[in-house]
């Protein structure tokens, strides 16, 4: 039997567990990109309202907790399933950008709330400056009707396989 992609390719961990985005910004969970070559982060999010368009801006942290923050501008692109209901019949979309770290109203139509999306978003371990080792996405406040949303993290190219049960914490 084959190893499986969970721990030799891949490790998955929360970014932000299912909350509605109309409450408060959401903070995401810092990830430690020390043993991997990068991180795919994947946002789901439920339809909302008009004009209650999600922002994320993309952190990089010297370490897992207090140390020093900065926005990572390196998103130059993103891919995106967008649907009044996602069916899993949508082909992703590959939407460019001037990099930056964030992406407002994805998919810039306007109408980004009144849609259920996944957004994926790639970031190599390279593109962290010096001294910087940990990654995380925030989510504004996106206004005053409800919305639901979580964030996962995949971190890829794994530079230690192991069994998930041997897998190191993450955060």
């Amino acid at each position: 039997m084959a190893m499986e992609a969970l721990g030799r390719l891949v490790d998955i961990c929360i970014g932000a567990a299912p909350v509605d985005l109309s409450t408060a910004a959401v903070t995401g969970k810092r990830i430690s990109l020390k043993d991997a070559g990068g991180l795919t982060i994947v946002v789901f999010k439920g339809a909302g309202t008009a004009g209650d368009d999600p922002t994320v801006t993309l952190k990089q942290h010297t370490a897992s907790s207090a140390g020093t923050t900065s926005n990572l501008a390196v998103i130059d692109h993103y891919y995106l399933k967008s649907a009044t209901t996602l069916a899993g019949t949508e082909q992703w979309t590959k939407v460019t950008q001037t990099a930056a770290a964030t992406i407002a109203d994805p998919g810039g139509a306007g109408t980004s709330a009144e849609s259920q999306q996944i957004i994926v978003i790639e970031v190599d371990a390279a593109q962290l400056s010096d001294g910087y080792t940990h990654v995380s996405l925030d989510v504004a406040d996106v206004g005053t009707n409800a919305q639901l949303g979580s964030i996962l993290y995949l971190r890829r190219d794994l530079k230690v396989e192991r069994a998930p049960a041997a897998l190191a914490a993450s955060l």
